[in-house]
């Protein structure tokens, strides 16, 4: 992953899209059976993503993975932004949390942990936008699954959908935030610990830079950076911000059972 570099989705032909993700299938062509499949095409994209990012998803380099020319790709993929489509939809289907015969809160920490997770298996689905989503059998599966875990607690149908989106919000943001610390590891070869360690002794000959003119500054970051290690920080910092989230909800649910 090389920084968030949001990629189009759903400009594509969202008839097509929705065909290849549902498996409807094309009227037969003549000549030689086809070779591959679209799902073989998602794999070796995912694949691809995966290892080297999701710019590294073209239709030249998937065809390359598996070994045949661009132009012939284009036989079980319209384009790359149904490509991406695919793709996302093929992650979600990784989601194994069931919010059935849970308590609602459980159910969405399980929802939001398991989507965590997945993120951080495949990096590149945050640098796609969600704002048309993949219209796939996964990804309406997520979609009911996160619904199910708020269904029948008191909230109308738009209040449903804005908890879901609230949360798995969340997972998206500190989710990102946490590969980014990642990325900024690998790349400078040092832990947030050991770019203090240099920054610090040079902040403290700077007298304006003190405590005496950033107190709370001081006081609250020193404390946090004593509480966390750069391994611990972004999970704990989603895991807290979910814990409130979920506290406002809760405050939600009870005003509807009043």
């Amino acid at each position: 992953m090389t920084g968030v570099r949001t990629q189009e989705n759903g400009d594509g032909d969202p008839r097509r899209a929705i065909e290849l993700l549902w498996g409807v299938s094309a009227p037969p062509r003549r000549g030689p059976k086809p070779k591959l499949a679209p799902a073989d095409v998602v794999r070796a994209a995912v694949a691809l993503a995966d290892a080297d990012g999701i710019e590294a998803v073209t239709i030249r380099r998937v065809a390359e993975q598996l070994g045949v020319s661009p132009m012939s790709l284009y036989t079980y993929v319209p384009g790359r932004a149904e490509l991406l489509d695919l793709m996302v939809d093929h992650a979600h289907g990784e989601l194994t949390a069931s919010a059935e015969g849970l308590h609602w809160r459980a159910a969405l920490t399980a929802v939001a942990e398991d989507q965590w997770a997945l993120a951080h298996r495949h990096p590149w689905l945050l640098e796609i936008t969600t704002s048309r989503p993949a219209l796939g059998p996964h990804s309406f599966a997520k979609y009911e699954n996160e619904l199910r875990a708020v269904e029948g607690i008191g909230l109308d149908d738009v209040e449903m959908d804005a908890v879901v989106s609230l949360v798995t919000g969340l997972v998206r943001t500190t989710a990102r935030s946490s590969l980014e610390q990642a990325r900024l590891v690998r790349t400078t070869g040092l832990t947030d610990a050991q770019w203090w360690e240099r920054a610090w002794p040079v902040l403290a000959g700077i007298p304006a830079a003190g405590a005496a003119h950033y107190p709370i500054s001081s006081r609250v970051g020193q404390a946090a950076g004593a509480a966390h290690n750069a391994a611990e920080n972004p999970a704990h910092t989603f895991r807290f911000g979910l814990a409130r989230v979920l506290d406002g909800i809760e405050v939600l649910v009870s005003q509807r059972q009043q």
